[in-house]
């Protein structure tokens, strides 16, 4: 591990791979992300003025990180140093910033870029954080992940957090076309093309990664070749990309953000855009059964009562699949999202014990009252436990009509309301017949909130 004495730029060899080949150089070369470096952003400015902040950079892989770290150092000509979170310990971190104290002392800046940083634990994190604040070093990280769970706090409240989008279908075809044109770097002055099916595929398969996209390039464009075409087309694109997965981290924002886009088309009875995101997550090699528990949580809380059977199938869905196993697991999930994406819905189970939630951590010190309780002795008995218990199935429609079931404190409140939707069109009205007090009938105003009109 050296500092980079041209301030940042590395000398490529001129059989690297095309990817590497083709890093851009400077701001005006790298292709996206015009919210982060664009004219007028805090990065721009930050270089053209050459003061640097520490940052972290947040994005996927492919969208450039490491080379915006590198070109940011050139244009503040800083010393460049590259640390892997993955193999490098406290000792390594300490012998860093040592030197660049030294350096320091010799009026030379320290740019020290972190990549996966992320993957550092707090006592790690802590070793940087006083030499970052006083500028011994310009801190530069790079993670995959969401820099608000994984970075701590005193940390990241002295960096600027810079979000680094994946490249977008435009961006890739820019980044693709100046590899085929470029002749000291690229393709360039091989005669090379590629056709619009092998373009659409490749800017696809890419999945907004850069990096991706210029690796494929160069194996389609050496397929094309060993044919003695000129032209990359489809097939040679698909060759390359070789069954490539999208990008699909479990443990990072991708994991969290693809099954909250899944249960929220769910919720919102969208089936086919629940297949989509189904799809996603298969196809990304995700948990399957993350998957079913994710549903069989939404049949109860956003389903419900509306479709009491969306619970049961959801079950299911989770037994087969833990019987049959992946691939073949995708039957009954699919089947259970379009299921549980057509029923009707309610939340009114979940509304319910919120309000009974509350009220039980409110008066927890209440105690059960005597005619709830079971006289399981004859001891238990004497001291008036079960007096008063009114026995539902002695009295007309088995039901102790008047009868209290909750302590004195609380009250009679009416947590359940049901909506008007499916099976809660019945609970509502035997929830109605339920609640009517002893005594006259109940006053045609009085009905439950979101029930259907009385007659």
């Amino acid at each position: 591990m050296q500092p980079s004495m041209d301030f940042g730029e590395e000398a490529v060899p001129a059989d690297a791979p095309l990817a590497a080949r083709m890093r851009p150089r400077t701001l005006d070369e790298f292709t996206g992300q015009d919210a982060a470096i664009g004219p007028g952003s805090m990065l721009r400015n930050a270089v053209e003025q050459g003061r640097l902040p520490s940052i972290i950079l947040w994005g996927p892989p492919g969208c450039g990180k490491t080379t915006l770290a590198r070109i940011v150092a050139k244009g503040v000509r800083a010393n460049f140093i590259q640390l892997s979170a993955v193999s490098s310990g406290v000792a390594e971190l300490r012998k860093v910033v040592a030197e660049a104290g030294a350096r320091r002392q010799a009026g030379q800046r320290t740019v020290l870029f972190i990549d996966e940083i992320h993957r550092f634990n707090k006592a790690q994190q802590d070793v940087i954080l006083p030499y970052a604040e006083d500028g011994t070093v310009t801190l530069i990280g790079a993670t995959t992940e969401n820099p608000s769970f994984e970075v701590v706090a005193p940390l990241l409240s002295r960096v600027r957090v810079i979000r680094l989008l994946g490249l977008g279908p435009e961006d890739l075809s820019e980044i693709v076309d100046g590899a085929l044109a470029d002749g000291e770097r690229g393709l360039g002055g091989q005669g090379l093309s590629l056709d619009e099916a092998g373009r659409r595929l490749l800017v696809e398969g890419a999945n907004g990664d850069g990096r991706a996209a210029l690796t494929a390039l160069e194996i389609a464009a050496q397929l094309a070749r060993g044919l003695g075409q000129l032209v990359i087309g489809g097939e040679q694109v698909t060759g390359a990309l070789a069954d490539r997965r999208p990008y699909y981290d479990k443990q990072a924002d991708f994991h969290y953000d693809t099954v909250s886009a899944f249960i929220k088309t769910l919720r919102g009875s969208d089936p086919d855009a629940a297949l989509y995101w189904l799809a996603r997550m298969i196809e990304s090699g995700e948990d399957a059964l993350f998957i079913v528990r994710r549903m069989v949580l939404l049949a109860a809380e956003d389903v419900g009562l509306a479709d009491p059977r969306a619970l049961q199938l959801a079950v299911a869905c989770q037994q087969a699949v833990h019987f049959v196993g992946m691939p073949e697991g995708w039957l009954p999930m699919a089947e259970c999202a379009v299921y549980l994406a057509l029923a009707p819905k309610s939340n009114s189970v979940y509304l319910a014990y919120q309000k009974a939630r509350e009220d039980a951590l409110r008066t927890a010190h209440l105690p059960v009252p005597m005619h709830l309780r079971n006289a399981a002795t004859g001891m238990m008995k004497q001291f008036g436990y079960g007096d008063g218990y009114r026995y539902a199935h002695d009295e007309g429609g088995h039901f102790a009509r008047g009868a209290t079931y909750l302590p004195e404190g609380v009250g009679q409140p009416e947590y359940y309301q049901p909506g008007s939707i499916g099976f809660e069109a019945t609970a509502y009205e035997r929830l109605r017949q339920l609640r009517k007090p002893p005594g006259p009938p109940e006053s045609s105003e009085h009905q439950p909130r979101g029930g259907p009109p009385q007659p």
